[in-house]
């Protein structure tokens, strides 16, 4: 166990989440509530039972079960209710700034409207940033095993909310999904003014990264964990500060990792790289962002000079302006210099 001082230090810490998918924000316990608000008829008979299908292999296992649960989701105060407990859960853990996936095709292939799915998460949002000063930014990410033809529709789908959406990624089943195949789509998003950012190097090989890099122009690399099997892709890593937005918890689950103890996140730090701790689907892999703080300190021995690092690359990797970044900052070093 961690000691309860380094526990109490993580709990207080300001802290930015930049890799969390909300649909796997979804509880069991809402899942359910939701099941019944919308006469959806769930496989699992109970809380439990859902809880014990989370004994996932790979990636892929974790997916069928992750769009199953999915299927809840009909209305727009469905997808408030959900970002809203996420909200209010990370808020508690001292977490001052989010930027939150969503997968939009999961929802639309199902028939619901893409306005109801961004006007749900973004009105909580809005409320999360005046009732719990919790800053936000909204990613509408693509679903990787379906064509760059799908996604791009999804593109056009979400020029209308472009105010709402600050921008996009590329998630999903990454083995045989290259970033390559999605090329145009993000060169017309960065033609809209859109951030992009994509997840490659959890399950996908170093060079995927190098097409994130490359060939899709991204700001951050989701995961990442792979790259430091080449040791020239760390060289530039570090030369551009190009963020790794690290899952540990999820890294474990899904078998990238056998355990966390056998977790590269200290040697990403130590190697320069600009990494960060994040959560990805905590409703399925035991635990929120403070949980994942807690756990990967305990098993590699982090310092509180590791944990302020972190932290700081978080805020630093943010889409926020570089006030804001500062601010954030600045009551980081304020809580550090008090500890």
């Amino acid at each position: 166990m961690a000691e309860p001082s380094m526990k109490c230090f993580i709990q207080g810490l300001p802290k930015a989440e930049l890799h969390i998918h909300i649909e796997g924000s979804l509880e069991p316990e809402l899942m359910f509530e939701l099941a019944a608000r919308n006469g959806v008829k769930l496989p699992f008979a109970s809380v439990g039972e859902v809880r014990r299908a989370y004994a996932f292999t790979d990636l892929q296992s974790f997916l069928d079960v992750y769009y199953e649960g999915a299927r809840v989701l009909v209305k727009e105060q469905d997808f408030y209710d959900l970002a809203h407990a996420y909200l209010h859960k990370v808020a508690a853990q001292n977490v001052r700034h989010v930027e939150i996936f969503f997968d939009a095709q999961t929802h639309t292939e199902r028939g619901v409207s893409f306005e109801t799915v961004v006007t749900g998460l973004r009105r909580a949002l809005d409320d999360a940033e005046s009732e719990l000063n919790l800053s936000s930014k909204l990613i509408l990410c693509f679903l990787r095993h379906l064509s760059a033809d799908a996604a791009m529709e999804t593109l056009e789908r979400a020029v209308a909310f472009r105010d709402c959406i600050q921008a996009v990624g590329l998630d999903s089943s990454e083995l045989g999904h290259p970033p390559s195949k999605f090329e145009r789509v993000f060169d017309k998003a960065l033609s809209l003014g859109l951030k992009t950012v994509a997840h490659a190097g959890e399950e996908g090989p170093p060079d995927y990264i190098w097409q994130a890099l490359d060939l899709l122009d991204v700001s951050r690399i989701d995961h990442g964990v792979r790259c430091l099997e080449d040791p020239k892709l760390v060289e530039l890593l570090r030369e551009k500060q190009t963020p790794l937005t690290v899952c540990p918890l999820s890294n474990v689950k899904l078998g990238v990792f056998e355990k966390l103890e056998d977790h590269n996140l200290k040697n990403l730090l130590e190697a320069g790289l600009c990494a960060t701790v994040n959560s990805d689907d905590p409703a399925y892999f035991g635990g929120y962002i403070e949980e994942n703080y807690v756990a990967v300190q305990e098993a590699l021995s982090l310092t509180r000079d590791h944990l302020y690092q972190l932290a700081r690359n978080g805020f630093e990797a943010s889409f926020l302006t570089s006030e804001e970044k500062g601010k954030l900052i600045r009551e980081l070093d304020d809580y550090v210099g008090g500890g």
